[in-house]
């Protein structure tokens, strides 16, 4: 197993700690974006739709369904929130997809993107993680993160081949 930012060989992550290792990755490609606000952007989002949709699908087909069944009231209340934040992204990132950089539109989409984001991070960032390690335990956290590395690895294929497609 690699890690995702040395590119060497380590033990797998925490689910948190995967799932913010996610997050600076995605933040570093807004980054991009906001450095080069009037020009063409096409090439990074298709960078941060790949990462998005990844993160996407393993928070909902892992973290989220385990959080539901064995949170907390506030931490499954938290949860169901963030479901709905992916689905207003998933919005954003199929409309993105669908127009050309070019359009007068896109930019204007792709910056309420971001934001949308940023915000989703920060409240699980600074409300959802910090209940999430409370409630699991490390040994929980890290069965998940196994879990959701291995679906990772199977979904960036995946996503790679619907971008290019």
């Amino acid at each position: 197993m690699t890690n995702a930012v040395t590119g060497g060989a380590s033990a797998p992550q925490n689910a948190v700690d995967l799932l913010k290792t996610d997050h600076r990755k995605v933040e570093t490609l807004f980054e991009k974006v906001k450095a080069n606000e009037d020009g063409d952007n096409t090439e990074t989002f298709n960078f941060i739709r790949r990462e998005l949709i990844v993160h996407t699908h393993i928070e909902e087909a892992i973290f989220y369904p385990y959080l539901l069944k064995n949170g907390d009231e506030e931490l499954q209340k938290l949860t169901r929130e963030a479901i709905e934040e992916h689905r207003q992204a998933k919005m954003f990132i199929e409309e993105l997809g669908s127009m050309s950089g070019n359009r007068e539109e896109f930019p204007a989409k792709l910056k309420v993107l971001i934001e949308d984001v940023e915000h989703h991070v920060q409240e699980e960032e600074g409300e959802m993680f910090p209940m999430v390690e409370d409630q699991l335990g490390e040994d929980k956290l890290k069965q998940l993160g196994a879990e959701m590395e291995a679906e990772k690895a199977r979904a960036k294929g995946n996503a790679a081949r619907s971008v290019s497609a």
